[in-house]
């Protein structure tokens, strides 16, 4: 807990100048009553294949091995 506290200090003693090493695209979203940004970083998609990637495979291949015998009866 307090190693987390401490990462959390430093980076907010670090400033906004060294938080986005990688250039990030920003949308701002603004009302009456909300003000919202929100920042995406460009390597999300890849990060996001990367991470869904192998778990979807898997299902993909548990489910082909269900409906095997389920055709193979047809």
């Amino acid at each position: 807990m307090n190693q987390r506290k401490d990462t959390y200090r430093a980076a907010l003693r670090r400033g906004p100048e060294a938080a986005a090493p990688r250039p990030v695209k920003v949308t701002q979203l603004h009302t009456r009553y909300v003000r919202v940004t929100i920042e995406l970083d460009p390597a999300l998609p890849r990060d996001l294949t990367r991470w869904v990637g192998p778990p979807v495979s898997a299902l993909l291949r548990a489910g082909a091995a269900v409906l095997r015998p389920l055709r193979s009866a047809v």
